[in-house]
């Protein structure tokens, strides 16, 4: 089941760029073309180290900065309380307001409210806790969340065709060789951090990229970290059966495969597989299902056999899964379904997994429990560019003689009894009857992208954004309850606050689009207000100033028995923090696609990237008219260029009369 609208969601795994504010750089976050190769160390000696950051000379040099990161703030309870109204009004009508506006003077000036400010403040001082929010927000987002991790919580990434490496063996071994190199530099800790206009992000999460896995746990889950040297394996699944290949030969463990030797590898997994439709017991399945059902099912696979101990952990202990899929995806919707949800059974859902498809294209899906979308995404654009350019060196080339030392890749078996089938049989047809129930649109507009916005020195994300909510008036006639995801890894253990996108400019600017009467010189002005909203409404939140995280901190601190605050018993609450549209951007020329689902019943997942000369949503819903949805996308990204090139030219137009 969904989350219900009184429950928090999950952040998502956004990137979001723009060209003004201060919230994010896609020039630092992202690994452009011309970047995404260059991870050298700075020498610590000449490094100019930004103002308030200090250089821990114990340190490897991808943590130097870590121990100076300033830790998450806790806004004031009038900052907070002022910002949460403003973001409401938009939502309701007069009487609603009426009442939120009382329940929210209440807030700001009551004892309990300010004692509840006083725990938070105290447990963000303690030097034991590097931030107040991490623990708590991990737990209920993530790890405490039990409905499937399979839509409700992965993401998914698309890669670009590589059009020099149509079969899937050369593809995936490309891939897996270039892995390696970012790899080494992760696990060493040689990685040059990430930043933001000169200041340093957190780069904890990288310890997660790899050799690492998501366990199924009740209450909630946990996660664990392998050792990249003891386990310097990678596991392959094809046709529901699992294969373990070593990353280096058994006489010398320092010297990798080469990509020539992964493709014999790979190429003796899909012979050994066969060409027949899978017979297989599909033990991943059971990575699809709810966490409790995963958690009774894995018990159960384990007390079948210690073999199957055996074989999970070695599942869970590579560095990472390598799904080769017997199917050839063609359009975006169809190698964006595969990449999203697969067929259910050839996949492993616990960890990251390179999915790799017998017509050569290839995607990633990103296990979200311990980090956001951006060290996957470095990871992710290093390897494509580092096969697109040749930057890596693959070996020597394949010749009859490649691999024929290497032993054949070992079958990761499992035994098998009648329960462990009737689970799995089970697990599947909740995975079918999930999947079923959700649709997927992609639409990749190609009337401009971020070259042209820029003309009008306008921030493309939130040009974006408001073409959404226009998008949605014309749907529904009122403003989305909108999810925009903004990352806060300038701080310690930082992941993410939420932008609220609907503003009341962005309600006024929508309504005036909607009205035959007006003028496209009045509605530019009402979008340039717009847009400067919301570029605040982000800067607030990327400094973590916003509103939903210090409102779930508050009632986190609480006791038992304690009365709730008047302001999170108000409908306003709920109904402005039920996420109709959950958006996020993440954009990347080695990309032809990503999303993620919906987080609650009567939403949409609205990923979106914006690209040089293209605009691409990927819309997901419960089969919630994402077609028609897809259409006033389309129809208002139109209407807003329109708009801006009219009123440009009026405005020209005005000039000259003048003179």
């Amino acid at each position: 089941m969904l989350r219900s609208s009184s429950q928090l969601t999950r952040c998502r795994p956004s990137v979001s760029s723009y060209s003004q504010g201060s919230l994010l750089s896609r020039t630092s976050i992202m690994a452009k073309a011309s970047r995404s190769l260059k991870f050298s160390v700075s020498s610590r000696s000449s490094e100019t180290v930004p103002p308030g950051y200090s250089l821990d000379p114990k340190a490897p040099p991808m943590l130097r900065f870590q121990e100076s990161l300033p830790h998450l703030p806790v806004p004031s309870i009038y900052s907070t309380a002022t910002k949460y109204l403003e973001t409401v009004r938009p939502h309701i009508d007069d009487a609603a307001f009426a009442e939120t506006e009382a329940a929210v003077k209440e807030f700001i000036a009551s004892p309990q409210v300010a004692e509840l400010q006083k725990r938070l403040e105290t447990r963000a001082s303690d030097p034991e806790i590097k931030n107040w929010l991490s623990n708590w927000w991990n737990d209920i987002a993530y790890m405490g969340y039990r409905d499937p991790v399979v839509v409700f919580v992965s993401y998914f990434y698309v890669h670009l065709d590589d059009k020099l490496r149509r079969e899937p063996t050369t593809r995936a071994a490309g891939l897996i060789k270039a892995m390696l190199a970012f790899r080494e530099m992760t696990e060493n800790q040689q990685l040059e951090p990430e930043k933001v206009r000169g200041a340093p992000l957190c780069m904890d999460s990288y310890k997660w990229l790899f050799h690492s896995s998501r366990y199924p746990v009740k209450p909630s889950d946990v996660a664990e970290k392998h050792d990249p040297k003891a386990n310097n394996h990678v596991v392959f699944i094809r046709k529901n059966r699992f294969f373990s290949v070593p990353l280096a030969t058994g006489s010398d463990p320092r010297r990798e495969l080469s990509a020539a030797e992964l493709e014999v590898q790979i190429e003796r997994i899909i012979q050994e597989a066969g060409s027949e439709p899978a017979t297989t017991i599909a033990i991943g399945a059971l990575t699809s299902d709810n966490r409790d059902y995963w958690a009774d099912a894995r018990k159960t696979v384990i007390d079948a056999s210690s073999e199957n101990a055996k074989a999970l952990r070695e599942i869970e202990s590579a560095m990472i899964i390598v799904c080769l899929d017997d199917t050839k995806p063609v359009t975006r919707e169809d190698i964006s379904w595969s990449c999203w949800v697969g067929n259910g059974r050839n996949r492993f859902y616990d960890k990251h997994q390179l999915i790799v498809f017998d017509n050569g294209r290839s995607g990633f899906l990103g296990e979200h429990s311990c980090m956001d979308g951006t060290p996957t995404l470095r990871m992710n654009e290093f390897i494509l560019a580092a096969v697109a350019q040749n930057k890596i060196n693959l070996g020597p080339p394949r010749t009859s003689e490649t691999a024929v030392l290497l032993p054949r890749p070992k079958e990761i078996s499992f035994v098998v009894n009648d329960e462990i089938r009737e689970t799995v049989a089970s697990a599947e047809k909740r995975f079918e009857k999930l999947v079923a129930d959700h649709n997927l649109h992609v639409l990749h507009y190609q009337g401009y992208g971020k070259d042209y916005i820029k003309k009008f020195k306008a921030s493309p994300d939130a040009w974006a954004q408001l073409v959404k909510q226009l998008a949605f008036h014309k749907m529904f006639n009122r403003p989305a309850v909108t999810y925009e995801s903004a990352q806060t890894r300038k701080y310690q253990l930082g992941r993410t606050e939420v932008i609220r996108s609907a503003s009341n400019e962005s309600k006024v600017w929508a309504e005036a689009m909607l009205d035959p009467h007006d003028t496209d010189v009045h509605r530019a002005s009402l979008f340039r207000a717009a847009v400067a909203r919301h570029l605040q409404y982000a800067t607030w939140a990327a400094d973590g100033q916003g509103v939903d995280r210090h409102l779930f901190g508050l009632k986190k601190v609480m006791k038992d028995g304690e009365e709730l605050p008047a302001i999170y018993k108000d409908p306003s609450y709920a109904q402005t923090s039920h996420w109709e549209l959950s958006t996020s951007q993440l954009s990347s020329k080695y990309f032809d696609g990503w999303g993620y689902g919906e987080v609650v019943p009567d939403g949409y997942g609205l990923s979106y990237s914006i690209g040089d000369d293209y605009i691409r949503w990927t819309i997901t819903s419960l089969k919630r008219n994402a077609a028609e949805l897809k259409h006033y996308l389309a129809e208002a990204a139109t209407e807003t260029r329109v708009m801006m090139e009219n009123a440009a030219q009026t405005s020209e137009e005005t000039q000259k009369s003048k003179l």
